[in-house]
C-alpha cells in the first residue's frame, strides 16, 4: 500500500530541503574563501572564449607603466604625433612592375652604447626600460627627440644617417654580448610595386614585436624571416641549446618591419598601429592594406652577435628569445634618403651603404667615397 503524506508533512519537507541547501551553499562559498586566503586557487570558472586572431596591423608594445606623457615631439602627451604634412589621396598600387629582383640598399651601422633607455616607448624616462643596445645615432638616450637627433652623430657609414635603430641588450649569463662592427641594416621594397616606395617621413617612429610576446607570436610574426641561426642551424625560435664553436660562428637573426603607414601619425599610443604589413593579393604580390595605403621602406634586422659554445644562458634584457623586438626612430638627412630610395629602392638595383650596385656599375653611386650626398 502506497505511503500517504499529509500536507503538514510535505512543507516541513520542503523548509528542511531548503534549508539544507542554504547552509552547503555557505559552506562552499566559506571553503573557497579559506583557499584564496590561504593563496591556493579556487574552483576554476569556465574557460573565456579565446581571443580574436590578431590583424596585420601591429599589435601594441603595451606595458603598464608605460603610458604616453607630455615630452618633446608629444607636448599633449596623448601618445599621437600627427605628420605635418600628412600624405593625403594614396590609393595602393596593384600594379605588376617590370620585373626587378632587388630592390634595396643597405645602412651598415655600428653599435654606439647601452642603456635602460627607450625615447619611444618611455620618452624623457631615463633608466625606466629594460637595457638596450643602440646603434646608428650616438646621442640617443630616453630624452631624444626628432631635433636632438637631427642634431647628432652617428655610427652609420653613410654620413647622412642619423636614425637610431635599437633592440634589447645580448647577454650571456651576466655578461653583455655587442654586435661587433657595422650591422646589416637593409631598406627594401615591402611592395609587389616597387616604384611606389617613398621615403620615411623625418620623424617617423615604431617598434617591431614585443616583449611581452608569446613563442606562438613570436614564431608566427609577419616579419620573422629565419629565426634564430648559427652554424648550420635555422628555424630557431628560441635561443639554440649550442652553437659550433668556430670562430666565425656567430648568432644571427633576421626580422622585417612593416612597410605601410597610414599617411596620419609619425607615431601612436602604441607606437605600432600607425604601420601595418602588407597584404598578399594573388600570386607574389603584397599591397598596402587601404587603411595604410602609403608604401615606405621595409626595414629588415640582420643582427650578429658574437656568441657561441654553449648557449644555456643566454638571454634577452627583455626575457626569453622569444621577446626579440626593435625600435626604429627616422632622423635620416631627407635629401640623403630620397636619393637612396629613389635610386635604389624604386632603381631595382642592389646597393651597398654608398647606393652602388657592384653588378650594375654602369648605374652609378649615390653617395662619394666619404659616404656623403655629393
Amino acid at each position: 500500500m502506497a505511503t500517504r503524506f499529509s500536507r503538514t508533512t510535505l512543507v516541513s519537507a520542503l523548509i528542511v530541503a531548503t534549508a539544507l541547501a542554504l547552509v552547503a551553499l555557505g559552506l562552499t562559498a566559506i571553503t573557497n574563501a579559506g583557499a584564496t586566503a590561504s593563496g591556493a586557487a579556487p574552483a576554476p570558472a569556465a574557460a573565456a572564449d579565446p581571443p580574436a586572431a590578431a590583424s596585420r596591423v601591429m599589435q601594441g608594445h603595451v606595458m603598464a607603466d608605460a603610458k604616453p606623457v607630455p615630452f618633446g615631439d608629444d607636448p599633449d602627451g596623448d601618445g599621437y604625433i600627427p605628420a605635418n604634412p600628412p600624405v593625403t589621396g594614396v590609393e595602393p598600387s596593384q600594379e605588376i612592375p617590370p620585373h626587378r629582383y632587388f630592390h634595396e640598399f643597405q645602412a651598415n651601422c655600428s653599435v654606439t652604447h647601452t642603456a635602460p633607455d627607450d625615447p619611444i616607448v618611455y620618452p624623457g624616462r631615463a633608466g625606466a626600460s629594460h637595457d638596450h643596445t643602440f646603434m646608428g645615432n650616438d646621442t640617443t638616450n630616453a630624452s631624444s627627440t626628432t631635433a636632438s637627433l637631427s642634431a647628432g652623430g652617428t655610427a652609420c657609414l653613410a654620413r647622412g644617417d642619423l636614425s637610431a635603430y635599437w633592440m634589447p641588450t645580448l647577454y650571456n649569463g651576466d655578461q653583455e654580448i655587442r654586435p661587433i662592427g657595422p650591422q646589416t641594416i637593409y631598406y627594401k621594397a615591402g611592395v609587389t610595386d616597387y616604384r611606389t616606395v617613398r621615403p620615411f617621413p623625418k620623424g617617423l617612429r615604431f617598434v617591431v614585436g614585443s616583449p611581452t610576446q608569446t613563442p606562438e607570436q613570436f614564431r608566427n610574426h609577419p616579419g620573422m624571416v629565419e629565426g634564430y641561426e648559427c652554424g648550420e642551424s635555422y628555424h630557431n625560435y628560441a635561443f639554440p641549446a649550442a652553437c659550433p664553436t668556430s670562430p666565425d660562428t656567430q648568432l644571427n637573426l633576421r626580422m622585417q618591419a612593416p612597410s605601410c603607414w597610414d599617411g596620419k601619425y609619425l607615431d601612436t599610443p602604441d607606437h605600432q598601429s600607425h604601420m601595418a604589413y602588407p597584404v598578399v593579393m594573388g600570386a607574389n604580390q603584397d599591397v598596402c592594406p587601404a587603411s595604410h595605403p602609403v608604401a615606405l621602406p621595409m626595414i629588415e634586422f640582420k643582427m650578429a652577435w658574437p656568441v657561441n659554445g654553449d648557449m644555456s644562458q643566454v638571454r634577452l634584457a627583455s626575457g626569453a628569445g622569444h621577446s626579440f623586438h626593435y625600435d626604429f626612430f627616422n632622423a635620416w638627412d631627407d635629401a640623403t634618403l630620397k636619393a637612396m630610395v629613389d635610386h635604389c629602392v624604386v632603381g631595382g638595383l642592389q646597393c651597398n651603404a654608398r647606393g652602388y650596385d657592384e653588378a650594375n656599375p654602369d648605374r652609378g653611386a649615390v653617395l662619394d667615397e666619404n659616404y656623403e650626398l655629393p
